[in-house]
């Protein structure tokens, strides 16, 4: 991970603007997840921190604009740059990391580098499917996994998958598991943001709700409601949630089950992507790991 970090620092010290430079030193860099990720399955080869520092800018890149996009305050429990900065600042320093990433990407190996790309115009058309839904309360769970593949599973996807092309490894057995990772990840978070304090989110508790998306918890809690019951959370759907709504929400949830029922799918894809890669334990204990999140 020193390399990776290494090559990210070089990536911006090229694009020779200490605006740039400053406002990255800003983004915190979260888990990485997509950056191990590739080092675990790429690791021997010189251009896998390569590989990882450009992945990486292409998901800071997407989470500038997805500020943005849903006008937040906080990234990972710091000020977003788009709070601080305005929206303009942070969406041409989206650009130039996009950019910056690709202007790297293309010394890549054809089939690694159109891995990649490609699951960049993925997760920007689930983002913009992300922001329509987001217009009307969406009981549909198939709407909702297509688009959560799109917008998150698809660079873990392909960050797999690439890594395993860059290595010689079979390049669908990692697809598959990167895909079901970034699934079972997301909807983990999904989950946390019902039941974790806002201490624990970096941001309000329930916010998914609020910003309009319904999330897997909702959807099932939706479809067990009676007909008043729907038209009551489809009432609280995209506007503030005070302590009594929260809490009846969250009482339902517990009634039926839903939270319950979410980890269950989380669980069943983890499980999947452990079979397929049953004989390196550790792509297998990223898995568990991420699965045994506290919710």
């Amino acid at each position: 991970m020193q390399r990776v970090e290494a090559e990210l620092n070089r990536l911006i010290k090229e694009i020779a603007y200490d605006e740039v430079t400053k406002l990255f030193g800003m983004l915190s860099g979260g888990k990485r997840l997509r950056a191990k990720l590739i080092l675990k399955i790429a690791g021997e080869h010189k251009d896998a921190p390569l590989l990882a520092a450009i992945v990486e800018l292409i998901h800071g890149a997407s989470l500038l604009h997805d500020d943005v996009i849903d006008e937040a305050t906080t990234r990972r429990g710091a000020v977003s740059v788009n709070a601080t900065e305005g929206s303009k600042v942070a969406v041409m320093l989206g650009d130039i990391l996009y950019s910056k990433a690709f202007t790297e990407l293309v010394a890549f190996e054809r089939d690694v580098a159109k891995t990649i790309a490609a699951s960049v115009t993925s997760l920007s058309k689930g983002e913009m499917m992300d922001v329509k839904m987001a217009e009307e309360f969406n009981s549909d769970e198939e709407v909702y996994l297509k688009m959560l593949y799109l917008k998150t599973a698809t660079l873990i996807e392909a960050a797999a998958k690439a890594a395993a092309l860059l290595s010689g490894k079979d390049a669908d057995k990692h697809a598959l598991y990167g895909r079901n990772l970034g699934l079972s990840f997301q909807i983990i978070d999904d989950i946390l943001d019902i039941t974790a304090t806002s201490e624990t989110l970096g941001k309000p508790a329930m916010n998914d709700f609020v910003e309009g998306k319904c999330t897997l918890p909702y959807i099932y809690l939706y479809n067990e409601l009676n007909e008043e019951d729907k038209l009551r959370l489809q009432s609280s759907h995209t506007k503030e949630i005070d302590a009594t709504e929260s809490a009846w929400i969250k009482s339902q949830m517990q009634e039926h089950k839903t939270i319950e029922k979410s980890f269950k799918l989380a669980q069943e894809l983890s499980d999947e992507a452990q079979k397929a890669m049953s004989e390196d334990i550790e792509l297998v204990m990223i898995l568990q790991t991420m699965i045994q999140r506290s919710y």
